[in-house]
Parts: structure tokens; C-alpha cells; sequence
């Protein structure tokens, strides 16, 4: 039987779709803990062993780097394989020091992988575009290409507010960095950075079945946010949503706020202009 406590600081963070992780559902009467290993435990090596071990056992969840030097692991399966890994967790791998493991046992959570987190899965950007209509593209790396989405009315930092996304056909990494005049409107590139992929179902099928949870690392837009689709057809819509974390900004309206190009600083009326 496993026992202990985890501190639970931190937001988890998913990692690439190339992580090798296991793509199953956990099982009917599985278990579920949190560990949290401490020592010379970062920049050895860890993350990969877990995942390596986690694979040969079968059993699903995340492993990431924590803020404070510790390494945070959620592992759910069958009891005998879970234990299997927290042994394995206060051992680690050669160039590992553990000087300690707490383990808590907590809900399972129905993971579907196991996942390194915290690792960019590539780049995303979101381009304010005038054309028949005005409206913001959102767009992220997922197989080579971008995936994107019409955003009428622009993302937001207010978790309180659900944005309509429209899914539209992919875009090449190239389109990422124009900016400037169209015929009949222009585009700027209202924001850019890195993101992570999320949730408990491995990308990019977390897109097929129409929920998908992801990071962000941007210059205005920072933390967890989700796609939801509500309608599928030739353009299926989805939701953007904010979530509730650290970097979440009740009541605001970025866009409002921030209307300037990350690249130029020049807003959309001014190209236009």
C-alpha cells in the first residue's frame, strides 16, 4: 500500500505528440497517486526513465520538472504496477539522487497516456485579420502544420468569457510571420510564442474527438486554455475557453487592451490606415 503527501504546487503541462507515451484508458479498479521525488532529480535523465518504466508497466499519467527543484509524478493503474513505478521513483536512474519520495493517494483521473509535461509541443500564433469580416486567427502546430481556427471577437484572459472558434482549413508554419496589407484588408501578427499540449488523451487525437487542453506561452496570451467543438459539419465550431489558473485575468478584454502587432506595434487600424 502506498502512503505519504505531495506538495501540489504547480499547474501540469502535457507534453508533445512524439512522447512514445501509452495510449490506453486506465482500467476498472485502478489506483491512483501523486509522488513527488526530491534531490539531484532534474537534468539527469528522470523524465525519460519514468516514461521508459511507466511504458514496460502499463500504467498511465504525467511526470514533469516542478519549480522548486522536485520532480511531480501522477501514475493511475492497477496497484501492484503503480507500486512497481513509486519503487522505481526512489531509486531512479543512474545519474539520479533521490533524497526523498512523498506518494498521496488521490483520484483516478482516466489518463489515456503516460506523458513527459511541460514540454513545448511547438509554436502558435494568432493574427488579427480584416477582411469581409474582422477576426483573429488562432493557429497551432500539430504535425507539420497549423491548425487554426476564426476567432471573431478575439481570445480572452477572462475565464468567465467563451469565445466561438470556427475551425478553417490548415496553414503552412510560413504563413506564421506575415504581416501587412491584403487585398481588400490586412493582417497583423497580434500575438506569438510557444504552447504546450494538455489533458488525458494524446494529441492529436484530443482534436478528433473535439476537446483539447493546451498551454500558452505568448507575449499577451499565457496559461491554460481549451477548444471545445459543440458543432461538427465542413466547418465545425468549438469554444476557446480560459481556463482558471495563475495567469487567468478575471474581467479583462486583452484585446481591447492590447491591440498592437507583437511584431511592428503598429494596431490592425493603423495598417489599415
Amino acid at each position: 500500500m502506498v502512503q505519504g503527501h505531495i506538495n501540489r504546487t504547480g499547474t501540469a503541462l502535457a507534453r508533445p505528440r512524439d512522447n512514445g507515451g501509452v495510449a490506453k484508458k486506465a482500467k476498472d479498479g485502478a489506483v491512483a497517486v501523486r509522488a513527488t521525488v526530491r534531490g539531484e532529480v532534474q537534468g539527469v535523465g528522470f523524465r525519460d526513465a519514468a516514461l521508459r518504466r511507466a511504458g514496460e508497466l502499463g500504467v498511465l499519467g504525467w511526470v514533469r520538472n516542478g519549480e522548486d527543484g522536485a520532480l511531480l509524478v501522477h501514475v493511475e493503474g492497477d496497484e501492484p504496477a503503480v507500486e512497481e513505478l513509486v519503487a522505481f521513483l526512489r531509486g531512479g536512474p543512474p545519474a539520479a539522487r533521490v533524497a526523498e519520495v512523498e506518494v498521496e493517494r488521490v483520484k483516478v483521473e482516466g489518463h489515456e497516456q503516460f506523458a513527459i509535461r511541460g514540454v513545448s509541443a511547438g509554436v502558435f500564433v494568432v493574427q488579427e485579420h480584416a477582411a469581409t469580416a474582422r477576426h483573429f486567427d488562432l493557429r497551432l502546430e500539430v504535425d507539420g502544420a497549423m491548425r487554426s481556427w476564426a476567432v471573431p471577437k478575439g481570445p480572452t484572459m477572462d475565464p468567465a468569457v467563451k469565445r466561438l472558434a470556427v475551425q478553417v482549413e490548415d496553414h503552412s508554419l510560413s504563413h506564421n510571420d506575415f504581416e501587412g496589407p491584403t487585398e481588400g484588408g490586412g493582417v497583423i501578427v497580434w500575438d506569438r510564442g510557444r504552447y504546450e499540449q494538455g489533458g488525458r488523451v494524446p494529441w492529436p487525437e484530443a482534436l478528433e474527438r473535439g476537446h483539447a487542453v493546451f498551454v500558452l506561452h505568448g507575449e499577451k496570451l499565457r496559461g491554460g486554455f481549451a477548444l471545445q467543438r459543440t458543432r461538427p459539419g465542413e466547418k465545425p465550431q468549438w469554444l476557446l475557453i480560459k481556463r482558471r489558473d495563475d495567469e487567468a485575468q478575471p474581467g479583462s478584454d486583452v484585446v481591447e487592451e492590447r491591440p498592437e502587432s507583437v511584431l511592428s506595434g503598429r494596431a490592425l487600424d493603423e495598417l489599415l490606415g
